[in-house]
């Protein structure tokens, strides 16, 4: 050893100190000269035997690894000082020592066994992460899995070390990450078996608060599917002599206490129970109650278990009688009569006989009395009061030790499984080596069992070993190891001390004293690992793996026989309750649940009963079997189990005994792990070749230590030639196949050399660095020095020129700002003042026009819903007659088929035709004589209306003439005014007496008013202060409103978001919920025999019941749901929603019923007046041409009896009445004029296709074809003969003749309306001419100014009013123009397809032989309307084309984003124009579930889940759009406006795809989780992204995934790559930017929680090398986002975590200001993560610093204040809620092409 070496060194204290060597030692030198971590000098003398120097220590940047055989020196003290580094500086209690989890005690709750820390787990590998008991049980779960073999796991140590909580925890991860196979929580019962065997078989110790007092395996059985099926418990040893006595500071097991606790319930009032300190059984301990720890609440929680597993309310209370009459038992005294025999007092066996109900008799006579049996003769002995004692707590142990069994055994039987049990993990829960100052036969059974398990835990040691040394083939050398064989065969082996144990029980005087003589003579100096004491012969020691133990001999024999008086349990057999001889049933009959039966469970320690007599025979033998013997078959049959499985190692440590947290006593911790065998696993390791390294980390560690020569392409020879210059003993290490393996001291010695490579490097940076800053630093001095001197001359001069040009510009700059200033004050004001006029004046003309304007909109609104409600009920009723004359047409034509086949060419049947038609004419000439009657009598009416206007003027100007006398009489009253005048000059005195008056008072009131002005003044100013003062408290209310304004908008925000989030994660549920529901359905069609229909689902629950905005209340009551024969799938969100609406119809029924009666009366009139009218028979063609003409002349009469009504209107007015209102009229009659024209213009259009189809008659002429087959729409007609042509030609002429007189009739209706508003607007003359009267009346009272001002302002009124009635028929002549353009439209339309289907069935030949005329009329390209139309029945071939089997690749890159949305909302648009709410609902529902169908079908596949999200996205946005909505019409083209829907209002399917769109979001989002898990680890933390940063440390056994990128390693461009696919898909499937940026923001929080949880979890992830490359991964992703144009996304916000935790890693952590920063800079991250953080940084080289614990205590002072979760690990599952922001498309819906290759023929564009 060289000087400066460190070195560790025993100590009595510390157990091993840390001294520095002070100079070199040298062979042969006895005395160490050394100096310890304090400072002082120690000489350390070497034992002069074996001159062994004292062991070295390992380097600081080893210490605190997560696996001890990662350490360079293996051996005590180094174990030692790094297990008490983690736990007390890091807080980690977890630590890996090879195969072996070290599990240390904290005596503290921590937050790391939460199921997030469960998540983080799962799936892991067991090095990638921080040693932990949920590490292991994963290792477990995945090892049963992958190699198909049960596993165990065995955690040992000694009471209050752990044990029980940590199988409790492995149990819990097993049940959480597996889940049961079946619906019976089997993982609930299995953790609810916890509290029931914690009360029965847990109590108090003087070094465990809840120790467990029995030993226990728990088998878990799994299904093939690994998932847990059942449970098996097996208990071994339990203490039974606790029932009957505690130690000082102990209690019994925690059930008698819980009982006693829960004293008080009503139904534990017959048990008599009172305080524990009432109780013999109880009070020996002197400590009933443990802190913090409510028995009464236990009580509840062990009943509420015992319930779960299935323990009957009966059972309990039996269980509770039992318990409760063992406490009575132990207050039965025994008073002695004489030396041999003694008494029972009455009470305390009374209550536990009426408790066991059992004879008090007998039981008081056998407990005081036993039976003798001899050979000869059976008889009754009296005992002693001792024996008496004895025999009564015998019995109360043995009651229940069998009570215990049998409630494991119920125990079982709850956990057991019908199901085949696939394969199992075990838990052993066994104590560990005790010794205590006084040891007896159960530490010696306990002791014995650990001899078994710690040879069983060398043997998978030393064979892991050798599989490894095979595996990499190293050359194998046997390992000497510690055997404990020769022990066990000590304590197992024939007469050995079991052995003799039960020699000396068969033996009628057997006792204690001989049974150690035996022992001495058997094995004193004949075996070295048993020895006497000194002191006494009546103990023994035998040399344990872990330590010497001496036993006392005493008690030995009574607690191996375990004697019970047989007299005494048949007295507890014959009891009247049911469950008390249950507990004593004969052995065959015992169902223990540790008895040998067929499933491998293992006899417990069942006393045997001492027998009255000897029975011969094997159940005689077997009932005599002493506990010894018991224990160690059941010991053998768990090492059976044991070496069947592959075994995982926990070891649980004490760290102190008085249960202080986080508080090491070095003492405590060596023993335990002295006797738990870490030491013996580090030995084994370390007489090998215990650090192991792979060629790849070799290579990236000590890089630094090879030149560029020496690197090769080969690692491995690169590696080979390295090694082989640097150590030259080559047997200090070994090449195997991937690994290097190295002696111990080895990677020690190899950082020594990297680290002096790397601090020699250090300095010569340094020098050159420090040099070349010195002369950097002299030359800008100098030349600074010189430019210095050249600028401030020049600066002298240049300060003198700049205050000249200074002073004469601010001269000029005076003049100009001052004008400038003037001239805009006075801008402004003119621009204010004439702002304010324009605003005022324009705000009071536009309310004073809008309120005039909605008056007459509200008419006008009125009027024509009226008159649409009256159309649509005609048209309905037209509608039906129309049918039903075509179906009786269609009947009559067929009857006349044959005779037209017979008279096509007959010359007869065209005369006779033409005989019909002429009298058909006659008819019509007739109707028209009648019509023209019937308007000649209304042109009569009309003069009558004029002569009656005629008469009225006249009055009128009568009345005139009698005004003006009127005034004329006005002119005598002015003579009166002379009288008064008189009066007046009277009243002008008395004026003048007043005036005089007044100005006394004047006088007097000035005076006054001088004092109020005064006090006025001096009130305005404190009024000034005030409002100073108000202003200010105002404005400071203001900026306080603002504050509390945005800390509001924020928290309601919040709030919003998270109701947002509850809300989808509700919706997430359903759908979870939803989708079981369809597995189980279909579950249970595929099972033979169970097809069954669901009778809870109603026939029609399929169908929405929304209900649709349709104004026609004859529908209503046809909207009644009727049951459809084929079902669709049921929409249980739409259902829901319906249930509500249910009450909502019920309650408005009988309104509209009653609306509905009264719509049929005033249908049933207007069809009786229909009725009155002539009948149309429309089936021939020349009727149809007359009416049409007959309707033209009707037309042109109304027009010209309007304009000789509009000159007599114009003539009968008087100049001084009518020509105010002449421009009124003009106006008037250039509309009619326009109208009229309009009208002339669509009559010439309809003349000349009228012509177009005459021409086509002539073209086609009949031919000989009788078997040409022809298709008129939708209709099939027979096959007709040679002249069936002809019927063809007047079918389509009567088709244009029944359009064209539609049009005729609705152009009538128009007209008539026309006349209607002209009667109107004469009656309204009428009105004005009166009202004109009674003003000129009023005006000429008044005087001549007052009558010129009131005329000015009624003709201001008139005009105005003449205006707004203008400007309304001007706006309703407009929407009559359009309409009727829209409807020309549409017959051009039809008749253009009709001539297309009418050229269709002509062949090329007729074209060519039969020249058509032509005719000279213009054609426009179809004019399509956005609609896709298709047929009800090919509903499921559409959703099955569009949505099933559609393939979203072709379509994203072939076709226009979002197709297949744009085509089903042009379906839905063509069924609500059809006005079919059916086939709306039909369609929407289809729709929906089809796109859940896919998903469901395909739902793993990314581009299938965006596609469908993208086009959900789409559907929903066309509804929104073309709703008719105001609030989403604002974007729109009016070509798009007009494509609105006009019948229903799908509001609600809104929601229901909206829903829809929540739940497929959530799946993309489970989609990205999946695929991008298993890259973020290794790209963000594993792989080196700047290569030679970070160097890999030292690992151990537990090889964690390397870091170094092969082939199939994730790297950062892996998760770029990734992130570039998921964003061009998105993009090709046009999905909105704001949904893309929302799935990148919850990608990034994917990433960043990911990450930042396995930093939090993994110890060596946290350096500052490792902080450099997480934030240059960062960097990358920021990079990514900007390249995308995400920056706005919110994603960058979400890695804000991950970026502090990086520089959380690199900053400095020393002083108070570091820590300040890191409070300050850390925001995001909680306290509890900061501490984590700080506590698992690890210095990666020898430069870099440990953060000192002072400092992370500073950090949480200061954070204490801070208001955040607990939590440790982000919630990695959490989904941001998501929005769907309104996005309006500006593709044109009749511009959308359907491609050939969806296959969506059957569907027609409209």
């Amino acid at each position: 050893m060289l000087q400066y070496a460190r070195v560790w060194i025993p100590d009595p204290e510390e157990v091993w100190k840390s001294a520095e060597l002070l100079k070199d030692y040298k062979p042969g030198d006895k005395v160490l000269q050394l100096r310890l971590e304090d400072g002082k000098d120690l000489e350390y003398c070497l034992d002069p035997k074996t001159k062994e120097l004292p062991p070295l220590r390992n380097p600081d940047i080893l210490v605190g690894e997560n696996d001890l055989t990662a350490l360079s020196y293996l051996h005590e003290p180094a174990v030692l000082h790094n297990l008490k580094v983690r736990f007390i500086d890091s807080k980690l209690i977890y630590t890996y020592c090879g195969i072996v989890l070290v599990a240390i005690n904290p005596y503290e709750q921590l937050p790391i066994y939460g199921e997030d820390i469960i998540n983080a787990y799962s799936g892991q590998n067991m090095g990638d992460m921080d040693p932990h008991i949920f590490a292991v049980a994963e290792e477990a779960y995945k090892q049963m899995a992958r190699d198909e073999r049960n596993q165990s796991i065995i955690v040992s140590g000694e009471s209050g070390a752990g044990k029980t909580v940590s199988a409790k925890y492995a149990m819990r991860y097993f049940a959480t990450v597996s889940g049961s196979a079946s619906e019976a929580n089997v993982e609930e019962k299995v953790l609810a078996s916890n509290p029931i065997m914690e009360s029965i078989g847990n109590a108090k110790t003087t070094r465990n608060d809840n120790s467990s007092r029995f030993g226990k395996y728990i088998e878990i059985g799994f299904d093939k599917r690994y998932r847990i099926i059942g449970a098996n418990m097996r208990t071994y040893l339990l203490e039974k002599s606790r029932v009957v006595f505690q130690a000082e500071e102990e209690r019994n097991y925690h059930i008698f206490y819980q009982l006693c606790a829960s004293a008080a319930l009503p139904e534990f009032k017959t048990l008599r129970l009172g305080n524990a300190n009432s109780f013999h059984y109880t009070r020996q301990g002197g400590s009933p109650v443990i802190d913090g720890v409510d028995d009464a609440k236990e009580m509840v929680n062990t009943r509420h278990a015992c319930t779960l597993l299935g323990i009957s309310d009966s059972y309990q209370m039996g269980i509770f009688y039992i318990l409760a009459g063992i406490l009575h038992l132990g207050n039965v005294e025994f008073a002695p009569r004489d030396s041999d025999s003694c008494a029972v007092p009455h009470d305390p066996l009374t209550i536990f006989c009426d408790l066991m109900g059992v004879e008090y008799e007998e039981m008081a006579h056998w407990l005081c009395h036993r039976k003798l049996v001899t050979a000869t003769e059976t008889y009754i002995k009296p005992i002693s009061r001792l024996h008496a004692i004895n025999a009564r707590d015998a019995l109360a142990k043995h009651i229940y030790a069998n009570l215990f069994n049998w409630i494991v055994d119920h125990v079982n039987k709850a956990l057991h499984s019908t199901v085949k049990q696939h394969s199992f993990i075990g838990v052993l829960d066994i104590y560990g080596f005790e010794t205590f100052e006084i040891n007896s036969f159960e530490q010696f059974c306990i002791n014995y069992a650990n001899e078994k398990l710690q040879q069983q835990f060398n043997m998978h040691v030393f064979k892991l070993e050798q599989e490894e040394y095979m595996k990499e083939q190293i050359p194998w050398t046997l390992i000497d190891f510690y055997d404990n064989q020769p022990c066990i065969n000590l304590i197992e082996a024939k007469m050995g001390v079991l052995d003799l144990l039960d020699e000396e029980c068969k033996m009628p005087k057997g006792s204690d004293d001989t049974w150690a003589q035996k022992l001495y003579n058997t094995h004193l100096n004949k075996c070295t690992l048993f020895e006497k004491p000194r002191l006494s012969n009546k103990a023994f020691i035998i040399k344990h793996f872990a330590d010497k133990v001496e036993y006392q001999c005493e008690g030995f024999l009574e607690k191996n026989k375990d004697t019970v008086y047989e007299e005494q349990i048949k007295v507890l057999k014959s009891s009247k309750f049911k469950l008390l001889p249950e507990l004593f049933q004969d052995e065959e009959k015992v169902i223990s649940p540790t008895s040998a039966t067929s499933s491998g469970r293992v006899l417990l320690s069942r006393t045997p009963v001492k027998p009255a007599k000897a029975k011969p025979g094997q159940t005689s033998k077997e009932h005599k079997k002493t506990v010894g013997h018991q224990f160690r078959n059941s010991l053998h049959l768990l090492m059976e189990t044991l070496n069947a499985t592959t075994p995982h190692y926990v070891r649980c440590i004490k760290p102190n005994d008085f249960k202080f947290p986080f508080t090491f006593d070095e003492k405590r911790a060596v023993q335990q792990l002295r006797a738990c065998g870490v030491l013996e696993t580090i030995r084994i390791s370390a007489a090998g070749f215990p650090s192991r390294w792979t060629y790849q980390e070799f290579f990236s560690r000590y890089r630094v230590l090879m030149k560029q020569k020496d690197v090769l392409s080969d690692r491995k020879q690169t590696c080979k030639n390295v090694l082989e210059k640097l150590i030259l003993d080559k047997d200090k290490y070994q090449f195997g196949k991937t690994k290097i393996f190295f002696r111990a001291g080895q990677v020690a010695y190899l950082e020594k050399i990297r680290a002096d490579k790397l601090r020699a490097a250090c300095i010569r940076i340094q020098k050159t660095i420090r040099g070349w800053l010195m002369r950097k630093k002299y030359m800008r001095m100098r030349k600074a020095a010189i430019t210095i001197q050249r600028y401030v001359r020049g600066h002298q001069a240049r300060c003198y020129a700049k205050f000249l040009r200074r002073t004469r510009a601010a001269i000029i700059i005076q003049k100009f700002q001052r004008m400038y200033v003037v001239r805009k004050r006075y801008q402004c004001m003119r621009d204010a003042t004439i702002a304010l006029q324009a605003l005022l004046r324009g705000y009071l003309v536009r309310n004073k026009y809008q309120m005039m304007l909605r008056e007459h909109k509200s008419i006008i609104i009125q009027k024509h819903v009226r008159g649409w409600l009256a159309r649509v009920h005609y048209h309905r009723t037209l509608k039906a007659i129309i049918y039903l004359q075509c179906c009786y047409r269609r009947m009559m034509a067929k009857r006349e088929l044959k005779k037209l086949k017979i008279e096509a060419r007959s010359v007869e049947r065209y005369k006779k035709l033409h005989i019909g038609l002429e009298n058909k004419i006659m008819q019509l000439q007739r109707k028209i004589d009648e019509q023209n009657k019937e308007y000649k009598s209304l042109l009569e009416k009309m003069n009558n209306l004029e002569n009656t206007y005629s008469t009225e003027t006249e009055k009128l100007r009568s009345d005139v003439e009698r005004l003006r006398m009127s005034e004329e009489e006005a002119k005598n009253a002015t003579n009166r005014v002379l009288s008064l005048q008189e009066e007046i000059a009277k009243l002008r005195k008395e004026l003048q007496q007043t005036q005089t008056e007044k100005k006394t008072i004047e006088e007097w009131a000035d005076k006054y008013k001088h004092e109020t002005e005064q006090l006025v003044s001096e009130l305005k100013e404190q009024n000034t202060l005030l409002k100073t003062e108000k202003d200010e408290l105002n404005r400071r209310i203001h900026d306080q409103a603002k504050e509390i304004t945005v800390e509001e908008t924020k928290q309601l925000e919040l709030d919003l978001n998270d109701e947002r989030l509850r809300y989808q994660n509700l919706l997430n549920e359903f759908s979870r919920l939803e989708e079981r529901y369809d597995d189980l359905k279909d579950e249970m069609n595929l099972m033979p025999g169970h097809k069954r229909t669901d009778s809870t689902h109603s026939s029609n629950e399929s169908e929405y019941t929304f209900s649709s905005e349709i104004t026609e209340a004859e529908d209503l009551p046809l909207r009644m749901e009727e049951p459809s024969e084929k079902k669709a799938p049921l929409d249980m969100s739409l259902f829901l929603k319906l249930q509500k609406r249910v009450t909502e119809l019920e309650q408005e029924k009988q309104s509209l019923q009653d609306e509905l009666d009264r719509k049929e009366e005033q249908a049933l009139r207007a069809k009786a007046k229909e009725e009155e009218r002539p009948p149309i028979r429309g089936a021939e063609l020349e009727y149809e041409s007359l009416k049409r003409q007959e309707l033209e002349s009707e037309n042109k009469k109304l027009k010209n009896e309007l304009n000789e009504l509009q000159k007599a209107l114009t003539e009968t007015r008087s100049p001084e009445v009518t020509a105010p209102g002449a421009p009124a009229y003009r106006v008037l009659l250039d509309q009619l004029t326009s109208v009229s024209e309009e009208l002339e213009v669509r009559k010439e259009e309809v003349l000349i296709l009228r012509s177009q189809l005459v021409s086509q008659k002539e073209a086609i002429q009949p031919k000989v074809n009788t078997s040409q087959e022809v298709h008129w729409g939708s209709k099939d007609y027979h096959m007709l003969n040679e002249d069936g042509e002809l019927w063809l030609v007047y079918e389509g002429l009567k088709q244009a003749n029944r359009l064209l007189e539609s049009q005729l009739q609705s152009q009538k209706k128009s007209h008539e309306n026309e006349l209607e508003s002209l009667r109107g607007e004469i009656q309204s003359l009428k009105e004005e001419n009166n009202r004109q009267q009674q003003l000129l009346a009023q005006n000429l009272q008044l005087p001549p100014e007052a009558r010129i001002e009131a005329s000015l302002q009624h003709e201001i009124t008139r005009l105005t009013n003449e205006n707004l009635d203008l400007m309304e028929q001007l706006e309703k002549q407009d929407k009559t123009v359009r309409k009727l353009k829209k409807q020309l439209k549409v017959f051009a339309k039809k008749i253009g397809e009709l001539e297309v289907g009418q050229m269709e069935n002509i062949s090329p030949g007729q074209i060519i032989d039969e020249p058509i005329r032509p005719v000279n009329i213009p054609r426009k390209e179809k004019d399509f309307q956005g609609m896709l139309e298709y047929k009800k029945e090919d509903e499921q071939k559409l959703v099955k084309n569009l949505i099933l089997d559609l393939k979203p690749r072709g379509v994203a890159v072939n076709l226009i984003p979002g197709l297949p949305a744009y085509i089903l909302f042009m379906c839905v648009r063509h069924a609500d124009y059809l006005n079919d709410d059916q086939k709306v609902r039909s369609l929407l529902t289809s729709t929906i579930n089809g796109i859940k169908k896919v998903l469901k079908k395909r739902g793993d596949d990314f581009e299938t889940v965006s596609f469908w999200l993208s086009n959900t996205c789409r559907f929903l946005h066309c509804l929104k759009q073309y709703s008719g909505e105001e609030g989403f019409m604002k974007h729109n083209t009016p070509r798009q406006n007009e494509h609105c829907l006009t019948n229903f209002d799908l509001a609600e399917y809104r929601q229901v795809l909206s829903d829809l769109a929540i739940q497929i979001y959530q799946q993309l989002v489970r989609v990205l989780e999946n695929i991008l898990q298993p890259m973020i680890v290794s790209g963000m933390l594993e792989h080196e992204t700047i290569q030679g940063v970070s160097g890999v440390k030292p690992t151990g056994l537990r090889k964690r995934t390397s870091s170094i990128a092969d082939e199939g390693t994730y790297t950062l461009d892996s998760i770029i790559r990734q992130l570039n696919s998921f964003h061009s898909v998105m993009c090709q499937h046009g999905m909105d930017p704001e949904l893309i940026k929302q799935v990148v923001k919850q990608m990034f929080y994917i990433i960043g929680a990911v990450t930042l949880n396995n930093l939090l979890l993994r110890k060596d992830m946290c350096s500052w090398s490792k902080g450099m490359q997480i934030r240059y991964n960062v960097s990358q992703l920021e990079e990514w986002l900007r390249d995308k144009n995400l920056m706005n996304s919110g994603a960058k916000e979400t890695l804000e975590p991950l970026i502090q935790a990086a520089q959380l890693l690199q900053v400095k952590k020393k002083t108070d200001e570091d820590a300040e920063a890191i409070c300050s800079m850390c925001s995001a991250l909680t306290t509890a993560q900061i501490v984590k953080v700080l506590n698992l940084y690890t210095p990666v080289n020898e430069f870099e610093e440990r953060v000192l614990v002072s400092f992370i205590r500073t950090i949480q002072l200061r954070l204490r204040d801070r208001k955040d979760s607990p939590q440790l690990l982000m919630d990695a599952k959490h989904i941001f809620p998501v929005t769907f922001p309104f996005n309006p498309s500006s593709l044109a819906l009749e511009t959308i092409q359907i491609p050939a290759s969806l296959g969506l023929g059957f569907i027609s564009r409209v």
